[in-house]
């Protein structure tokens, strides 16, 4: 079964019935006490109402590996009709491929798939509607359209056992990264599979295998071709997860690191190439310690912009020389207003960013300078306390200097007590409806009772 499965063949619209490999639950480690309550309470809701539930993708990968998953998804043979008939606390979304949210309290959410037989990516014409018989599928033609074998696991709750039809377990085993069917294949009709493949090789730590590896260094400028916002939501996976000194790593010795950023390229094969590259893996290696820490309450959160400012800090130190700048007066606009124009030029574009996301990136860049130049055993002036800025740029400043070998700065900073104290959505749905109690549906008053009212207009 397992060669079959991972030898490059790619199943057709009637692919060949593979026998899987069916692990009761003596032979593997996930048990039921370690998935969340609300997943089981879907899997068993699907069960009794005469429907098959699986685990699948992530959560079966993380519970095998003994960490805990992010998220708990589900797949199902019930259609998306037939699921938000059974589940009242759900809604639909996505628009080729219908999914199921079902919501409970505290704001968790778990997202029902129905069965597929291919991926949205993986269609003969890219500009063809799938018709309606394409759309679902059964469990081996959904394991086949997954990315990486890794992911193509499926947790059956009623016998407890795990169910593989692409040799993921035994790559589990052996710690290895592989692309389901021929990676050249699979590859050209998603190039973001390039991505997802590094990532998880950095998150556990494990090898790409050598046709994987081939297919991703052969095919990374096809990432070109692929839509910003899907690029920059990867990335972002990338910088949030707490690994991405080691995937920048795997990113720059494939060559996927200067395809996305090309504007580093000729830094990092120039005479400071080495230097740069240092500072960059150092500066990205603080960040994943900020979300290793232990917190007791809260948690850590780092802003987008300021994850992105990391990723181009070398760059920009070495391409304005910003640590050496002492700004007077025009000398500050007229940087801010260089930085800005060379972020349009090289960067927003690749990522879609929006204009605040910009604005933010070139504020944290031209006041390093100044930083460096008021900081007083670990302390500010007042005046520079004061301005609107001084928060994020306090925050980016003690991640540049401990990466530059200063001390450990304090986690603190980036610690959001009220991260974990949000009121469930379904509540803070029912406050954007309604507004105030007794007031108008939707809306929030225009005047108040003090003589100029709001936005200064006066009460009638």
């Amino acid at each position: 079964m397992t060669r079959l499965a991972i030898s490059g063949k790619e199943p057709t619209e009637e692919p060949q019935e593979i026998k899987p490999l069916v692990m009761p639950e003596g032979q593997h480690p996930v048990r039921e006490q370690d998935i969340e309550q609300e997943a089981l309470k879907v899997l068993y809701r699907l069960r009794d109402a005469g429907y098959s539930g699986y685990l699948v993708g992530g959560g079966v990968r993380d519970l095998y590996l003994g960490n805990r998953p992010k998220d708990f998804d589900i797949s199902t043979n019930a259609r998306p009709g037939q699921l938000r008939k059974l589940f009242r606390n759900s809604r639909t979304i996505g628009r080729r491929f219908r999914l199921v949210q079902v919501f409970f309290r505290g704001n968790k959410i778990i997202e029902v798939s129905t069965l597929r037989s291919r991926s949205e990516y993986d269609i003969n014409d890219p500009d063809k509607v799938l018709p309606s018989n394409n759309t679902f599928g059964t469990l081996q033609e959904d394991a086949f359209r997954r990315d990486l074998t890794i992911n193509s696991l499926f947790y059956e709750v009623e016998n407890k056992t795990i169910i593989d039809y692409v040799g993921g377990v035994q790559d589990l085993d052996n710690g290895i990264i592989r692309i389901v069917g021929e990676p050249d294949r699979r590859i050209t009709r998603d190039p973001v599979r390039m991505l997802r493949a590094i990532r998880h090789a950095a998150r556990n730590g494990f090898a790409i295998e050598p046709e994987t590896w081939k297919a991703i260094v052969k095919h990374r400028h096809k990432l070109d071709l692929c839509p910003p916002s899907r690029i920059r939501d990867e990335l972002l996976k990338d910088l949030h997860t707490g690994n991405s000194r080691a995937w920048a790593e795997i990113a720059l010795k494939s060559g996927i690191f200067t395809t996305l950023f090309p504007f580093y390229g000729e830094m990092l094969a120039g005479k400071d190439g080495i230097a740069v590259k240092k500072e960059l893996l150092a500066i990205l290696a603080v960040l994943d310690r900020l979300y290793g820490e232990d917190v007791k309450k809260g948690k850590v959160v780092v802003a987008d912009y300021i994850l992105f400012a990391s990723l181009l800090f070398p760059w920009a130190d070495k391409r304005f020389e910003l640590m050496k700048q002492e700004l007077k007066g025009a000398s500050y606009h007229h940087l801010a207003k260089a930085i800005r124009a060379e972020l349009d030029d090289v960067f927003s574009h690749r990522l879609n960013l929006k204009r605040m996301a910009k604005d933010a990136i070139t504020t944290l860049f031209v006041n390093m300078p100044g930083f460096k130049k008021h900081q007083h055993n670990n302390s500010w002036p007042a005046w520079l306390r004061r301005k609107s800025y001084f928060a994020d740029c306090s925050r980016f400043y003690a991640v540049c200097q401990e990466a530059c070998g200063s001390e450990t700065m304090d986690v603190s900073l980036f610690v959001d007590i009220t991260a974990e104290s949000k009121p469930p959505l379904r509540e803070r749905n029912s406050r954007l409806r309604t507004g105030r109690r007794g007031g108008r549906r939707g809306t929030s008053p225009a005047f108040a009772s003090d003589k100029k009212g709001v936005f200064g207009l006066r009460n009638g």
